[in-house]
């Protein structure tokens, strides 16, 4: 079975599962800047965590880039990525966000997401 096609039937699973999730009257999350004493501005952070459709989303915490994924390691290989040569901090929020720029991520999931969101 080649990537693709797992790809395909993880997202079409994801899609099933969230037509029959029940909606969350809970909004999400809105990610507000670290504490400069938390984490320095020279470490490059990454909110990582799943959007009311169940999908990863991986965010700079300044809100440079982000992107949906279907699966968490992918998000946190984007930031891995993004934050090239140094690493990053990676922060995951207990509760669901949603991706508020352009996904830079993963353009498949995104379009399963508007599909979801239907």
């Amino acid at each position: 079975m080649t990537l693709q096609m797992c790809e395909e039937a993880a997202m079409a699973a994801i899609a099933l599962q969230a037509t029959h999730r029940q909606k969350r009257q809970v909004p999400a999350a809105e990610l507000r800047p670290l504490d400069p004493d938390v984490i320095s501005d020279a470490i490059p952070a990454f909110f990582i965590g799943r959007n009311q459709a169940g999908l990863w989303v991986a965010r700079e915490a300044h809100g440079r880039i982000g992107g949906l994924f279907l699966f968490k390691s992918s998000a946190v290989d984007f930031a891995h990525r993004q934050s090239r040569p140094a690493r990053c901090a990676l922060v995951f929020p207990t509760e669901t966000f949603e991706l508020d720029i352009e996904n830079h991520g993963n353009p498949l999931i995104a379009l399963v997401a508007r599909f979801l969101r239907r």
